[in-house]
């Protein structure tokens, strides 16, 4: 039998290959175990994304960009000025309507002042209307008594024409003085009735008023509060319309939250305030800390646009996914890296 005779450097490889491979088996081992305690403490998905408060910012009203004051990325404060609108064509119209209400108030002090004239027409017609009533009386109180001694031949017949004629004459005046005072009336109901009209008419043309002034207002646009601009997409001169967006605004003062998308499988014991660790991928060596906030009342795909409908002859059955919302309970110095749409992995301890 032929014997095999190794050399020195033979037996150091064989030595190293023997270490290397007990190590690699070893380093699996460890990743084996991980890959178990993983799978047996935590519910785990890799299809979350960090989210944030995202506002758009819309103009109230049309008109021509006179000045944008914010660049890309910035940040910006509450009440800051972030884009202007000519007001030209709105201080023209909160004029045009100021001149408009305080004509409206003039005449509403025309027609006060014709009340005030026509009562006291009104007052002399009433006070004219005793005066020609007694007169009245009189006549026919004349007309009476001549009448009776015209019967007793004690009167002549031209006298009795002559009392008659005061007689007609006195109703004449007194249904005339009726008149007046009933006219008098009539046109202090209808300046009233004007009044009315001019009265409401004059709330109108406040309201409008008011409206144009709010309008005036909107032509600056400010920052509903503390936030970061997005991407910038106007330029000065640029004509935009009533509720166009211009930008959009990240809530930097709001919270931030994870959208979990875990398997309908995975969620069976997963209750709010279960505690969950969250890992970016912009940052793997930082660990988060949160809580389940709530569960989605439906899978992702029931509230698509189009949603699919399994009887169509066409189903295949397919693992459908359910969106937890996730709060981060870290401090805020430490969420403050993350972006909206930044790549997360979260797990979720089992109880």
């Amino acid at each position: 039998m032929k014997t095999q005779n190794y050399t020195t450097t033979d037996k150091m490889i064989t030595r190293v290959t023997s270490w290397v491979a007990a190590g690699l088996l070893l380093i699996l081992i460890i990743m084996g175990i991980g890959i178990l305690r993983d799978r047996f403490r935590y519910e785990k998905t890799n299809d979350a994304q960090v989210q944030e408060y995202i506002n758009p910012v819309v103009t109230r009203v049309s008109g021509y960009v006179k000045e944008v004051r914010f660049e890309e990325n910035q940040v910006v404060n509450k009440g800051d000025t972030l884009i202007k609108i000519d007001p030209s064509q709105f201080q023209l119209q909160e004029l045009e309507s100021a001149e408009a209400t305080a004509n409206a108030r003039a005449e509403l002090e025309v027609l006060e002042s014709n009340i005030v004239t026509a009562t006291r027409l009104a007052a002399v017609s009433e006070s004219q209307i005793a005066a020609v009533r007694a007169r009245l009386t009189k006549q026919e109180k004349d007309y009476s008594r001549y009448s009776k001694l015209f019967t007793a031949e004690s009167a002549t017949a031209q006298q009795v024409e002559t009392t008659k004629e005061g007689l007609d004459i006195a109703r004449s005046d007194y249904e005339s003085a009726l008149g007046n005072y009933r006219a008098a009336l009539s046109r202090i109901d209808d300046y009233r009735a004007q009044k009315s009209g001019l009265t409401a008419e004059i709330r109108r043309r406040n309201a409008v008023q008011q409206r144009t002034n709010l309008d005036l207002t909107y032509t600056a646009i400010i920052a509903p509060y503390k936030g970061k601009m997005g991407r910038r997409t106007i330029q000065n001169g640029e004509f935009v319309q009533a509720n166009q967006t211009l930008a959009n605004i990240v809530n930097q003062d709001a919270d931030k939250w994870v959208i979990a998308n875990f398997k309908e499988t995975q969620i069976g014991k997963m209750k709010i305030g279960q505690p969950v660790l969250i890992e970016t991928d912009a940052f793997p060596d930082e660990v988060f800390h949160g809580e389940i906030l709530s569960l989605s009342p439906g899978t992702g795909s029931s509230f698509s646009l189009l949603p699919p409908d399994n009887a169509t002859g066409n189903f295949v059955k397919i693992v459908q996914r359910i969106p937890v919302k996730v709060k981060f309970t870290d401090q805020k110095n430490r969420t403050g890296l993350l972006r909206a749409g930044m790549n997360a992995t979260v797990k979720v301890i089992r109880p």
